[in-house]
C-alpha cells in the first residue's frame, strides 16, 4: 500500500500564541511540509479546491507546480479537482503541463466536492449537479485517451477536431474518481475502468465495503483487469508520538471546523464524545502513534478486499506547523514502512 497526505490548506491560528498565519507564510509552511513528505518517503500530496475564506487552495495547480519545482520523488495530486465548476480542457492542460515541471509525478483526482461555493462563483446551476459532473468527465476522458477531440454537449460549447497541448509524460494521464456515498457513483468508477479514490469522512470504513465490491463488480462486466480497478482512501487523521497526544493535539481544530459547517448546514455541534468515537478502532478517524495508525490501516483494508493507495487529511485551522511537520515525518518514516507490504 503507498501512503500520502492530503493538505486543503485552511488558514491556521497558532496554539500557542493565539496569532493568525498570515497568507503569504502559511503558504510557505505548505511548500515546507510537502519537502518534508517527498524526504520522508511518503508516497504522495494532494492538495484539495475550495473556493471559501477559510481555505488558500482554490488554484491547486498554481500550488502543485510550485511544489514539483521543490521535490524529486514525491506524486503530486488533486485532492480533489472540482470538474463540474471547471472546463475540461483548460483542466487537463494545466495537469499535463504539471506533468512535464515534475516529470511524470502527477495524478489528477476530479470529484464533485463537498461544498458548492464553486456552483454560483463560476455561473453554474446546482441544478444541474450530476449532469456537468457527467458531461465533463466524459470529455477530459476523451481529451486524456485522444489527441485530436470532436465532442459536443449541453453544458460547453462542442469541440470539432480540435487538439489539446501540451500532452502529459504519462501515457495515459492517471486520472481517479473521487466519491463519497452514492452507489452509482461507484458503478461508474468502475464501468469506465478508473481508479477509485474514497472520501471517508465519517461512519465506519468497512461500511464501504459493499460499494467498493459493486466498483470492482461493475469493472469487472466490463471488462476491465483487476490491476486497473485501484481503490484508494482519503481518510481524516493525525499521527503523533502517542494516541492521547494526537487526539489532544486535533481536537480544537476539528471541533472549530466541524461546529462551522454544524451552523451552515442544521446539525448538531459537535462534542469531544463524538470526536472520541470517531477515532475509534472502528471510526473514520485514523488517529494516534504510528503502530496504532497502520493496525488500523491494515484492518481497514482487509475490511475492504484490498486498498491500493491512503491518503491522510491532517489539514486544521489550530495545528501548530512544528506539529504538522512532525505528523508528516512520523507517518513516512514509521507508519508507511509498516504497511508496505499489504
Amino acid at each position: 500500500m503507498h501512503i500520502g497526505v492530503d493538505s486543503f490548506v485552511s488558514t491556521v491560528t497558532d496554539p500557542r500564541t493565539g496569532q493568525v498565519i498570515g497568507a503569504a507564510e502559511r503558504m510557505e509552511h505548505l511548500l515546507e511540509e510537502i519537502a518534508l513528505a517527498d524526504r520522508s518517503g511518503l508516497y504522495s500530496f494532494g492538495i484539495g479546491e475550495h473556493h471559501r475564506s477559510e481555505y488558500y487552495d482554490s488554484a491547486p495547480p498554481v500550488i502543485l507546480a510550485a511544489a514539483a519545482a521543490r521535490t524529486e520523488r514525491i506524486r503530486l495530486g488533486s485532492a480533489v479537482a472540482v470538474l463540474s465548476a471547471t472546463d475540461p480542457v483548460r483542466l487537463f492542460q494545466q495537469f499535463a503541463t504539471l506533468d512535464l515541471i515534475s516529470k511524470g509525478r502527477i495524478d489528477l483526482v476530479v470529484g464533485r466536492g463537498s461544498f458548492t461555493e464553486a456552483f454560483p462563483l463560476f455561473g453554474l446551476d446546482l441544478a444541474d449537479y450530476d449532469s456537468l459532473f457527467t458531461e465533463k468527465l466524459e470529455l477530459l476522458l476523451q481529451i486524456r485517451d485522444q489527441e485530436e477531440v470532436t465532442w459536443s454537449g449541453k453544458h460547453r460549447p462542442p469541440l470539432v477536431r480540435q487538439r489539446v497541448y501540451p500532452r502529459p509524460v504519462q501515457d495515459p494521464l492517471p486520472i481517479w474518481v473521487g466519491v463519497g456515498g452514492t452507489p452509482e457513483s461507484f458503478a461508474r468508477a468502475g464501468f469506465l475502468g478508473l481508479p477509485l479514490m474514497v472520501a471517508i469522512i465519517g461512519g465506519e470504513p468497512r461500511q464501504f465495503a459493499p460499494l467498493v465490491d459493486l466498483y470492482r463488480r461493475a469493472g469487472a462486466q466490463a471488462g476491465h483487469a483487476p490491476e486497473k480497478l485501484q481503490v484508494g482512501l482519503h481518510v481524516f487523521g493525525f499521527v503523533a508520538e502517542s494516541t492521547k497526544a494526537a487526539s489532544d493535539t486535533i481536537y480544537p481544530g476539528w471541533e472549530e471546523m466541524f461546529r462551522k459547517v454544524s451552523r451552515e448546514r442544521g446539525f448538531a455541534p459537535p462534542t469531544r464524545a463524538q470526536f472520541n468515537a470517531t477515532s475509534g478502532p472502528d471510526g473514520a478517524f485514523f488517529m494516534g502513534d504510528p503502530d496504532t495508525v497502520a493496525t488500523k490501516i491494515r484492518r481497514v483494508a482487509d475490511q475492504l478486499g484490498g486498498v491500493d493507495r491512503l491518503s491522510l487529511q491532517m489539514t486544521n485551522p489550530r495545528l501548530a506547523h512544528e506539529d504538522l511537520l512532525r505528523g508528516i515525518e512520523l507517518l513516512g518514516t514509521e507508519v508507511a514502512p509498516l504497511v508496505a507490504d499489504i
